[in-house]
């Protein structure tokens, strides 16, 4: 019957282990609780907040909220190689009348600084994508095409040669 003695002490030890493992998880849980509240403020803004920003940011219709929300993500949806749907956002771009110049402006931006890799986050394209839709210089940017130059004015036709024939 020394079989009995066994069976006690496996249990005792079986519960022992099982409670100092629920008290280690729930000392990591609480002390993990703190570090994420400290984190907050470094989470993206809100969509109104960024819609809020670029409007004040840009001048004319590319700054407008519906302009801005599908013209990044068309410019997204172009980054990742899915043009059938970034077709469809750029019609939906289109019909609210915003710039097409726009998009063609931040996308060249966008490859001119690199689009990541997909190993690197979705937030880091997201990033770079606004960055480009409304940089935080507008010079780099402009709103509206800039007229082009006037051209030079053409010099007369030369009549002193047409007597030497």
């Amino acid at each position: 019957m020394a079989f009995t003695g066994k069976r006690s002490f496996v249990t005792v030890l079986c519960a022992a282990f099982i409670a100092g493992s629920c008290v280690s998880a729930f000392a990591q849980g609480a002390g993990d609780a703190k570090p994420a509240e400290q984190q907050k403020p470094q989470e993206p803004k809100s969509e109104a907040a960024h819609l809020a920003d670029v409007a004040s940011t840009l001048s004319g219709q590319a700054g407008l909220p519906e302009c801005t929300h599908l013209g990044e993500l068309a410019i997204t949806l172009m980054a990742k190689n899915d043009l059938d749907t970034a077709f469809r956002h750029m019609d939906l771009y289109d019909r609210f009348g915003c710039p097409g110049r726009h998009i063609q402006e931040s996308f060249r931006c966008l490859l001119l600084k690199g689009i990541p890799n997909s190993k690197d986050s979705a937030a880091s394209l997201e990033n770079l994508v606004r960055n480009c839709w409304a940089p935080k210089t507008t010079a780099a940017a402009p709103a509206a095409p800039a007229a082009p130059p006037a051209p030079a004015p053409a010099s007369p036709p030369s009549t002193a040669g047409a007597g030497a024939r």
